[in-house]
């Protein structure tokens, strides 16, 4: 990959806030922050995973809206982007489904015009049952997406993913496959979780793909049961964390070049050197030499 003449280097904001089920707050709380980021220099301004709501299912039913055509929550979106003069992206919006009793988890890129410019349907999906008594079971009201999705910005191809999919690095290798220079992971990492993984799970990806890697991401307490990391980040190709929101409201801040990502590449040009796994044999234990050993 090099830097051609038609990218260029671009102010990215990633947005922390702690959604709830207050629908208009979050939104309030997402729409001051994006202006505040675009005020400071951003060009594409992200938001974290459930930006709109998080709390019970019955609740977030109610909120659902079909995709491409919205309802009162793209809407006002929308109208926040034209605002923006810019693109934003929607970390996980609540889509309609096919299956009326599920819903998508979905990344909505709006461009600066407020027309959808893509749709990435969360992949993996987050059943899990923690010590500490969070349980989440995505899977019982989520629809799994089945497309790898990238979207075009000012700084070249963004690869979409949301959250969970951060453990799962063939996706993010197989976005950069696609040409992506840059990773996008909004999320809602739990507090417990996030305590041990959210850094080292950023930062690897970054490494081994050699895309910066942008996860806005909620933070605080959701409810009783519920609470998130926080920590936005974004990480450059190299690996290094160059913007962090640690705690509270707010946002990191970084600018995105295709020409670090062209420098590293060329540096050290680990993604050159990938062999297939289709061309490697599967031998069983002691059956790599003559005797055995």
């Amino acid at each position: 990959m090099t830097a051609g003449n038609d990218v260029r280097a671009v102010g990215v904001a990633a947005i922390q806030h702690c959604a709830t089920t207050d629908v208009d707050s979050n939104l309030d709380a997402v729409e001051r922050l994006a202006l505040e980021a675009r005020d400071a220099g951003a060009e594409v301004v992200m938001t974290a995973e459930a930006f709109a709501y998080i709390g019970p299912d019955r609740g977030k039913r109610a909120l659902l809206e079909p995709l491409p055509s919205g309802g009162p929550i793209l809407d006002r979106c929308r109208q926040l982007a034209v605002r923006l003069g810019c693109d934003l992206l929607l970390g996980g919006f609540h889509e309609a489904a096919p299956d009326a009793g599920k819903a998508f988890n979905t990344c909505v890129h709006l461009d600066a015009r407020g027309e959808v410019a893509a749709l990435y349907r969360k992949i993996h999906l987050f059943d899990i049952q923690l010590a500490d008594g969070t349980e989440l079971h995505e899977s019982r009201r989520t629809a799994a997406g089945d497309a790898l999705i990238t979207t075009r910005l000012p700084f070249g191809l963004l690869g979409l993913t949301i959250c969970y999919d951060l453990r799962f690095p063939y996706l993010y290798q197989a976005l950069t496959d696609q040409g992506a220079v840059a990773l996008t992971v909004p999320s809602a990492f739990t507090a417990t979780t996030g305590a041990v993984h959210w850094h080292t799970l950023l930062r690897t990806r970054a490494i081994e793909c050699q895309c910066y890697v942008i996860a806005p991401a909620q933070h605080g307490q959701h409810n009783d049961r519920r609470r998130s990391y926080g920590h936005s980040l974004i990480v450059d190709p190299w690996g290094e964390v160059i913007a962090e929101c640690e705690d509270g409201d707010g946002f990191a801040l970084a600018v995105i070049d295709p020409a670090r990502v062209a420098q590293v590449r060329k540096q050290l040009p680990s993604l050159t050197h990938r062999v297939p796994t289709s061309s490697l044999r599967c031998e069983p234990s002691g059956a790599n030499s003559a005797n055995g050993r």
